[in-house]
């Protein structure tokens, strides 16, 4: 079961990482063979399933992202604690947003899925 106070550490972390606008930050809260799923990924990298697999192609997709979205920043709303997922409400760029990040068993994302309104 995940830890309500680690999720909250965790969803803090990826927040001011986001804000911080530096990608090895991000992504150091990731496995190396993570997917990402978003509705954004056909647009922005061409991958019309909305999916990328990997450090390599999840990076460069956030690269374009940071790149496009220079004053992006984050505010942390709320943070939804499931058995070995959780969620991070927030506003962003496009308005109100959730991550779904489900984790391994060390804590590392393993595959994450963004909403948007």
């Amino acid at each position: 079961m995940l830890d309500k106070t680690f999720a909250e550490e965790l969803a803090r972390e990826w927040i001011d990482a986001w804000n911080s606008h530096d990608l090895a930050r991000i992504l150091a809260h990731y496995r190396d063979d993570f997917e990402m799923s978003s509705p954004y990924i056909a647009e922005m990298a061409g991958e019309a399933s909305g999916r990328l697999q990997g450090k390599p192609a999840v990076a460069a997709y956030w690269a374009e992202a940071l790149r496009r979205l220079p004053d992006l920043r984050f505010e942390h709303l709320a943070t939804l604690t499931g058995a070995d997922s959780l969620t991070i409400h927030y506003r962003g760029a496009r308005g109100l947003a959730a991550e779904v990040l489900w984790l391994d068993e060390a804590g590392k994302i393993q595959r994450a899925a963004a909403h948007y309104q």
